[in-house]
């Protein structure tokens, strides 16, 4: 029963242009969709969000502004993304359609593989990661299921940076298991992410594939955590006897358990990875681990597919299993055919007539199959190549060297292959040529001098010299106009690689005090500050202040502060001090007096007179109780 006629998606076309046709697998996150464009008539992957997630304003932001990001990182080793959208309640992300399988699949199906076949799975995937930290992106989460081997035999990372479900470590599921086995000590610890986490993840996956096992087991994930935290990774040796020292250095460095001691990112693992590779024989590298399932790999066969096929041997009996030995035994298309026994007489006229038939169509067959396919041939994947190892592999492939290009990668060692024309897997008549494009290297950009050119002279010249235009600050000047750049970080005459974003300085011109005008009547205060330059608004409301009515309450900015000229600043009115009942205090206590005018917001005098020098009862007061006076003001007590 097709479990992908239940889902009420299949078959419906989201925002007017996605026809979903079957349901391709689910996460914890998302269902995965295969669906068309109609728009353009082309297959592609739909990534639709669990409703749950999908009603959760926030993650819904972050998702789609990390897919946003994503999708600027173009590679081609990294699924792509499309687009992006919502539709109703579906929120969702289009991307590039694999048609293939996972690395998973591939480890489920045959267990351990060979270093030979290891090592093209990762490299590309480091590839991959090595141009995604480069463009300062961290995966946080690669494990075999977001490695895609593509039917054509190219490796591709899914999942780029998109966020993960808040409770994913402490959920108990068995996916969500195999999600920690691939966490690093710093991501359980306290929660960081950096370059090396998926570092650590990829010497973990690198473990996996060469002994068919994870380094850390548990009944729960709490146990896995446990180990990653206190427990190496063992080296794949230890599970699988005679594997090479260096594939056991490589998986040592990469899952170190201090963050420091692994390569910083992925393009320095590739490295080490393609050092290792040079390092190892050809027995090395094609030695079949204990356990795993039997597979032919004919090198002179399909070259380019890193996952050779399966094909399984069946044990028989008897006169089967001598029949089925002399098969697989058999060197020669046409093998003489057993002789006849002796009490049996030959027929010398029958056996040629049979011998003629089968070379004919023997002949035949070969001519069609020369026609179809053995005139054609693929090309070999060749990338991180040097062009000296690119060379060997096309003349092994029956293949010629054409043009040699080059061209600046940040990601690509320099000396080493970039692409190939046509591409890796791709079908050409033997003999043919082959372009090559070899990295050099990073292209680093000498920073221009733009200081006294207007922001965007100076921008534009920036992007003219193959960088970025960074984040503009402002600060005063004294010889740089305004509006005019004082300066770059880093500094004119500095090399930075091609696309880094350079920060400018912009000037607000010289710095002007502003003066105190706080008091001040309106006409005094605006020419005072004109005169310096500046410009004056009068702010909508009034405000009661210590300050008569009609004058200059508050300003802003404060006084004393600096600011360019031609800024502008903004004065308040007041309409005079706040009005306050007066307190009624004749008959009291002086000092009580005292204490109940000034809570009211007063100040207090005392005339005591030569009566009233020993007295200490208020007889009266110059604002009487019950009236209004303004707030601050003097009330006067006389004493007797």
């Amino acid at each position: 029963m097709d479990t992908t006629l239940q889902d009420p998606l299949v078959g419906q076309v989201l925002d007017g242009r996605y026809r979903v046709d079957a349901r391709i697998a689910i996460g914890g996150m998302a269902t995965v969709y295969r669906a068309l464009d109609i728009r353009l008539d082309r297959v592609l992957a739909l990534k639709v969000m669990h409703p749950a997630l999908a009603a959760d304003a926030t993650f819904v932001e972050r998702f789609i502004r990390e897919a946003k990001s994503v999708a600027r990182l173009a590679h081609p080793n990294v699924v792509q993304v499309f687009d992006q959208g919502a539709d109703g309640s579906y929120v969702y992300l289009a991307m590039e359609y694999i048609a293939g399988c996972t690395l998973r699949d591939v480890l489920r199906e045959r267990g351990a593989l060979q270093p030979r076949a290891a090592l093209d799975i990762l490299e590309p995937v480091l590839a991959a990661l090595g141009a995604a930290h480069r463009a300062g992106f961290v995966h946080r989460d690669m494990k075999p299921e977001n490695v895609l081997i593509g039917d054509d035999g190219r490796v591709k990372v899914a999942d780029f940076g998109l966020v993960r479900a808040v409770d994913t470590v402490t959920n108990t599921t068995g996916a969500v298991l195999g999600t920690v086995s691939y966490l690093a000590p710093e991501q359980i610890e306290h929660g960081t992410a950096d370059p090396r986490v998926d570092v650590y993840a990829c010497g973990v996956v690198l473990y996996e594939m060469l002994t068919g096992a994870k380094p850390h087991g548990g009944d729960s994930p709490a146990q896995v955590l446990y180990q990653h935290l206190n427990e190496d990774v063992p080296p794949p040796s230890a599970a699988v006897p005679g594997l090479a020292i260096e594939l056991d250095e490589l998986v040592t460095a990469a899952t170190a358990r201090n963050p420091e001691l692994r390569p910083g990112d992925a393009v320095a693992l590739l490295g080490q990875v393609l050092d290792a590779r040079s390092e190892l024989t050809a027995e090395q590298l094609d030695a079949v681990p204990p356990g795993a399932l039997a597979a032919e790999h004919d090198n002179a066969g399909d070259r380019t597919s890193v996952i050779p096929r399966l094909l399984p041997v069946r044990p028989v009996d008897g006169e089967d299993s001598a029949h089925h030995t002399a098969v697989l035994n058999r060197t020669s298309v046409l093998q003489s055919p057993p002789s006849e026994p002796a009490a049996r007489p030959a027929r010398p006229r029958r056996l040629l007539a049979l011998v003629l038939a089968a070379l004919v169509v023997f002949g035949v067959g070969a001519g069609v199959w020369y026609i179809n396919s053995g005139q054609f041939t693929k090309v070999p994947p060749l990338l991180a190549k040097t062009e000296a190892e690119a060379r060997t592999r096309l003349k092994r492939a029956d293949l010629e060297v054409g043009q040699v290009r080059h061209a600046y990668s940040d990601t690509v060692r320099q000396g080493t292959v970039i692409s190939t024309d046509p591409s890796a897997g791709e079908r050409i008549r033997s003999h043919d040529s082959v372009t090559l494009t070899v990295s050099d290297g990073p292209e680093t950009v000498q920073v221009p001098d733009v200081k006294g050119d207007p922001l965007a002279r100076a921008q534009e010249r920036l992007t003219k010299a193959g960088l970025v235009p960074g984040m503009v600050t402002q600060a005063f000047s004294e010889d740089v106009p305004k509006g005019s750049v004082i300066g770059t970080d880093p500094g004119a005459g500095t090399k930075r690689h091609g696309g880094s974003a350079i920060a400018l300085t912009v000037s607000k011109g010289s710095p002007v005090e502003v003066p105190q005008v706080a008091g001040s009547d309106l006409d005094e205060a605006t020419a005072q500050l004109q005169d310096a330059g500046l410009k004056v608004k009068i702010a909508d409301t009034q405000v009661t202040s210590e300050f008569d009515a009609g004058k200059v309450a508050r300003q802003s900015p404060d006084p004393g502060k600096q600011v360019a000229q031609g800024d502008t600043v903004t004065l308040t009115i007041s309409k005079g001090r706040e009005q306050v009942e007066v307190p009624d205090v004749v008959g009291d206590n002086v000092d009580d007096a005292r204490k109940t005018l000034e809570a009211a917001g007063f100040q207090v005098e005392e005339d005591r007179g030569l009566l009233g020098l020993f007295g200490d009862t208020v007889k009266h007061q110059s604002v009487k109780g019950g009236q209004k006076a303004p707030k601050g003001s003097t009330i006067t007590l006389k004493i007797r």
